[in-house]
């Protein structure tokens, strides 16, 4: 990205957070007010309005890359979004990630890097250099392209005389290319406070082609000093992280603590990620432009600025996902030959407040309004207008919270999870009936945010089980949300037989491994026993299959 590109974007530092609050409530309380809330272009413009790099950057301060003395690849590397010809590369400069400024002075500095056929950088294919701004704390994004496609490579980067580790990442398939089998995880939730990302370590050693990260990769929520659960003994974290995240220092701080942890790091060093989010990026259970608390409109939508500009920092993303004050585009699409079209969903951003207050509430009037929506206008006729144009034999749509029906008890007196789809039904049912209108025959939602694994039947009708079948859902559980878990919740059973398209059900941390062949499609679902102490091993806990042109999971 060019100072020029970079400048034209709103954006600037922690330290003019009170200016910018200040401004914004003045802004709120005045005739602009009915624009600031609905389009939001007077937040953008106010959340980082100063502090960009400028357009002639070329003569700002700039640090000789010579003169770090600790190493700077704390936070480690990672690729993201693999298309046919490019794929894009990330580090983030942090000597102290724990400290404001991850320990460099706010001026620039160079990085280089190399992408090579082999891990020994014997074959180098492409090298180049690019500027590590402070005002997006450090952060290299590199976007290589001209590259062959459906080709495994390796990169690292230097800084002065420091290497950083080498990755490892792929090129998707051509377009028209006809393969004939693609390896995917589907991860989500890793509270930190919550154990150990033992998870990843098992994932960095699986083989998988691409990782898609489906939300809640931080928590906005405190961590003691001891980690929490983690019951650290042999370190001690700093007192800023035992509070909640709400200002850019707070989320670039909290990525950094995350982002430290080595098994984290290699995964994102193993594979590429395609990364959404979902809440706890910004704040727990927040709708839109609406907060889970009593704040005002115009200071929520400063901290979901801080929080967006801190998720795009620190994630494998290009530069049309760079935020713009409090809004960022993340959905996306992205094809692996004619074999895979997945469609990555953003259902935070731009949903309806959730109906009744949140929670696990009766169905009614409210949760049933057709006008209800969980992606917005926009993103919804993006979805199904990509179903029509789709080519692919497997029609994913990575995204966030639980798609199917999900009663609570198997009586008339359920109760329905307001956050999740059930609590937008009329939105669901016009992304199934675009599905259908596409004729899309094997459409698979990958789903997180329930810290549990789930296997369902997406059923034309979900109070009808004898309904047609006309799709499968994956719900990965959590790396560590949730802490230790079990295999049997305590309202498995209340679940399992209040949805009969509920195929399997298990509470413990892990990911799932979705494989995408020319005739069917397996998941399995790998758990490790405990999170709250480091090492378990890893098991699978259930496989399942789907035949190509035959909707319904079976036990594999």
């Amino acid at each position: 990205m060019t100072p020029a590109q970079i400048s034209s974007t709103p954006g600037g530092r922690q330290g003019h957070a009170a200016e910018f609050r200040d401004a914004a409530r003045r802004l709120a309380s005045g005739p602009g007010r009915r624009r600031f809330l609905t389009v939001t272009g007077a937040a953008a413009a106010l959340a980082f309005a100063a502090g960009l790099p400028a357009a002639g950057s070329a003569s700002a301060a700039e640090l000789d890359a010579r003169r770090i003395t600790e190493d700077p690849f704390t936070l480690g590397v990672a690729s993201g979004d693999p298309l046919p010809e490019s794929v894009l590369l990330w580090t983030r400069l942090a000597p102290r990630p724990y400290e404001s400024g991850g320990g460099l002075p706010a001026t620039r500095v160079q990085v280089r890097w190399e992408l090579a056929r082999d891990e020994r950088f014997r074959r180098v294919v492409r090298r180049g250099s690019a500027t590590a701004h402070p005002e997006f704390a450090h952060s290299v994004h590199v976007d290589v392209d001209g590259l062959d496609s459906d080709r495994v490579f390796y990169y690292r980067f230097r800084a002065g005389s420091w290497i950083s580790p080498t990755g490892r990442t792929r090129t998707a398939p051509s377009p028209g290319a006809r393969n004939s089998s693609l390896t995917l995880a589907a991860v989500s939730c890793q509270a930190y406070h919550d154990g150990y990302f033992t998870a990843y370590r098992h994932l960095a050693a699986e083989d998988v082609d691409v990782v898609f990260h489906l939300g809640d990769y931080l928590y906005e929520y405190a961590v003691t000093a001891t980690g929490g659960a983690r019951g650290y003994t042999d370190r001690v974290l700093p007192g800023h992280f035992n509070r909640e995240t709400v200002t850019l220092d707070d989320y670039r701080m909290r990525y950094g603590l995350y982002k430290s942890d080595p098994d984290l790091r290699a995964a994102h060093a193993a594979h590429p990620f395609v990364v959404t989010w979902d809440d706890h990026e910004t704040e727990n259970n927040y709708a839109g432009d609406t907060p889970e608390n009593d704040v005002p409109p115009e200071e929520f939508l400063l901290r979901r600025a801080a929080a967006y500009r801190a998720y795009w920092e620190n994630q494998p993303l290009r530069a049309p996902q760079l935020p713009t004050g409090p809004d960022m585009r993340l959905h996306r699409r992205l094809r692996f030959g004619r074999l895979a079209q997945f469609d990555v969903l953003d259902t935070r951003q731009y949903r309806s407040n959730q109906a009744y207050g949140d929670g696990w509430k009766v169905p009614g009037p409210e949760s049933e309004d057709p006008a209800r929506t969980m992606t917005g206008a926009a993103q919804e006729r993006w979805l199904i207008d990509g179903w029509k144009t789709s080519h692919a034999l497997w029609n994913v749509v990575p995204q966030q919270v639980t798609f199917a029906q999900r009663r609570d008890v198997p009586s008339d007196a359920y109760k329905l999870s307001m956050d999740s789809w059930d609590g937008y039904p009329a939105s669901r049912q016009r992304i199934m009936d675009g599905a259908e209108a596409a004729g899309i025959d094997n459409l698979m939602v990958l789903t997180g945010d329930v810290h549990v694994g789930y296997a369902f039947d997406l059923k034309k009708d979900f109070d009808d089980p004898a309904s047609r079948t006309v799709g499968t859902e994956i719900v990965a559980t959590s790396i560590a949300s949730g802490k230790d878990g079990s295999d049997k919740p305590a309202n498995w059973d209340n679940q399992t037989r209040a949805n009969p398209h509920m195929k399997f059900y298990n509470g413990r941390r892990g990911y799932a491994v979705v494989g995408l062949g020319k005739d069917l499609a397996r998941a399995d679902f790998r758990t490790v026993a405990a999170v709250t102490t480091p090492g378990a091993p890893v098991t699978t806990a259930g496989s399942f299959v789907t035949e190509a042109g035959n909707p319904g999971l079976t036990p594999a």
